[in-house]
């Protein structure tokens, strides 16, 4: 059996309860060592093999859960904050697909939520956004075209953006071009939940400005919207005396 098991965002607590105890009974654990806090590995148990998926490709992934397979033995497949965000599980799983591989995926705690954490941010304001947008700017990765910055710009949603600390330049450029001000507020935040996370409130324009003057390269995602200033938002109506739910009547 291989379980994906989401690392969370960076702190080892942040784990789950389940993620714990699937590391804790791991015969084989295969995490991903660019963005996983090795102080996960501490739940290891005694004799527990541990590879390490920065230094292996996806042939050399497959080739080390086979053969525990075959063993009898159990592998976690560890990855950064939620696997389902940017961590290349569905190739892994249509392949255990064909070898008739039993899997199933422990979610974790992502980053976008870790970073929202370090600023004591909410991501949907009344009248202000209701909609999140996770992306990332086209790199080595393409993009589809559809979903090209500047054209997510335009709904002047709140935006969440991964692996594209590098290119603040150009992301400032295509936010402009879709539709934010260079003033909108924006947040640049580094290693989220981490010992040495670092956040930085800044603007659109300034994104890259402020990236540099906080010597922050790598391991960073940018929060775009007016929600970072949370400002000039309107009350919930769910906890407003005058607004009933299914669990009690307005009382005004």
């Amino acid at each position: 059996m291989v379980h994906f098991v989401g690392a969370g965002s960076g702190a080892a607590d942040l784990i789950t309860v389940r993620g714990k105890q699937l590391l804790e009974d791991a015969d084989v654990i295969i995490y991903a060592g660019s963005l996983v806090n090795p102080q996960l590995l501490d739940y290891k148990k005694e004799g527990c093999t541990v590879y390490n998926s920065a230094y292996m490709t996806l042939e050399e992934v497959i080739e080390v859960i086979v053969k525990a397979e075959e063993e009898n033995q159990m592998t976690v497949r560890l990855h950064t904050g939620d696997p389902c965000l940017y961590g290349a599980i569905r190739e892994q799983m249509d392949i255990l697909d064909e070898k008739e591989i039993a899997y199933d995926y422990c979610p974790g705690v992502s980053s976008f939520c870790g970073a929202a954490s370090a600023l004591n941010l909410e991501y949907t304001l009344p009248d202000v956004s209701q909609t999140v947008i996770i992306t990332r700017m086209a790199g080595r990765t393409p993009v589809p075209e559809k979903e090209e910055i500047a054209k997510l710009a335009a709904h002047r949603a709140t935006m969440v953006v991964f692996l594209s600390t590098g290119m603040l330049e150009k992301l400032s450029e295509r936010l402009i071009a879709g539709g934010y001000e260079a003033d909108t507020p924006a947040a640049i935040v580094y290693k989220a939940t981490w010992e040495d996370e670092k956040s930085v409130v800044c603007t659109v324009g300034t994104l890259a400005q402020c990236a540099k003057e906080n010597g922050i390269t790598k391991t960073a995602l940018m929060i775009i919207g007016d929600v970072v200033s949370h400002s000039h938002y309107r009350r919930s109506d769910l906890y407003h005396p005058a607004f009933t739910t299914e669990f009690r009547e307005a009382s005004e």
